[in-house]
């Protein structure tokens, strides 16, 4: 029987709708249904079971990671990356822990490899109850660092691939400290899922250790990267390079004092923000920013679509709506920067009348 993902397949979509009705408490039945027929479809394609294997040990990790995750939604993230033999007492080790315990002072969240060095002073800094361990089975150096092998918010991953959406995905920030292959491969990962657009925009601090580790690859990514032509100069809004910890955890911080979030609505940009902007300030945009727009468009405040009302936690919050260029990726990073520079709205004075009243 050839399956389709229309409802075209007679007693086999009643089967799976009466499953689902037999099983109770499925949320989004339109898309689990997609689920079976995926996996039936794969039933009947696949004959090698290494294939059906990876699918399967795929599917169920990012269930997992979905569960573990999910009650901290409303709580904001930082993935911390770096080395797995930074020694504890490595002044870069004393700055990852100073780092990840200002952070969870301000109320965030950490997420690291759930190894030892740069990995084991992002957990201990933030302490296990602020902390989340993704780790990965290696035959060395991976075994869970002891302030993360007895939590709840710890997982492990036979795939990189698994572990590294969790990293990015769940992370509202990424805070890279010096490392080997690994860290340099997760650094380069982010930096292509932000200039391509596969993430949404967030604050990306290389984090140095004062002795140049990153300030000798930037002279080779200006050099040779820009230099040839194989990036743009607006690349360079990806990212902060800082050696001083309270400049990190400031770039954090003020990335969302206005900007929240972004979503793409039919191919449409939504820029949801903490307060509206005015008039002046959205022409203060199109000014600065032109590049970002489609030809001959505008970018406009707007009520939430039709299409947001899937995060109905989000429709409170005011947006703008612009027809994106999307070779400009850089450039909405540092967008996102000037509508944070924007001052606050100064509150409203009342007269000593209107105050009695």
């Amino acid at each position: 029987m050839k399956l389709t993902f229309a409802r075209s397949n007679g007693a086999v979509d009643e089967l799976i709708d009466t499953l689902m009705e037999t099983v109770g408490g499925i949320r989004h039945p339109a898309i689990i249904r997609e689920m079976f027929i995926t996996a039936l479809k794969s039933g009947q394609e696949n004959d090698y079971p290494a294939d059906l294997k990876l699918i399967l040990s795929t599917m169920k990790e990012m269930r997992y990671t979905n569960k573990v995750f999910a009650p901290y939604r409303e709580r904001r993230k930082v993935t911390i990356f770096g080395s797995a033999r930074t020694p504890p007492d490595d002044p870069v080790y004393r700055s990852c822990l100073r780092f990840s315990r200002e952070l969870a002072d301000r109320g965030y969240m950490i997420i690291t490899g759930g190894g030892p060095g740069i990995m084991q002073a992002g957990n201990e800094g933030a302490g296990s109850d602020n902390s989340f361990a993704v780790n990965i089975r290696l035959p060395f150096e991976q075994a869970t660092n002891p302030v993360m092998s007895d939590t709840p918010r710890l997982i492990t991953y036979k795939y990189f691939f698994n572990r590294k959406v969790a990293f990015v995905r769940e992370a509202q920030a990424i805070a890279v400290f010096p490392g080997g292959f690994g860290t340099l491969d997760e650094a380069m990962e982010v930096f292509t899922l932000i200039q391509t657009g596969k993430t949404s925009p967030k604050p990306l601090v290389l984090i140095d250790d004062g002795k140049g580790f990153w300030d000798n690859w930037l002279a080779f990514i200006k050099q040779r990267l820009l230099g040839m032509s194989l990036i743009s100069g607006e690349d360079f809004s990806l990212f902060t390079l800082t050696s001083d910890v309270d400049e990190a955890v400031a770039v954090i911080e003020n990335f969302y004092r206005n900007y929240h979030s972004i979503r793409f609505v039919n191919g449409k940009l939504v820029i949801r923000l903490n307060r509206a902007l005015e008039p002046e300030e959205i022409r203060t945009i199109e000014t600065e920013f032109p590049e970002l727009l489609e030809p001959g468009t505008r970018i406009t405040m707007t009520p939430p679509l039709p299409g947001e009302q899937d995060e109905p936690d989000l429709l409170h919050l005011p947006r703008i709506l612009m027809s994106f260029d999307h070779h400009h990726y850089g450039l909405l990073i540092a967008c996102i920067w000037r509508i944070n520079a924007f001052p606050p709205l100064a509150p409203i004075k009342l007269s000593p009348c209107e105050e009695k009243s």
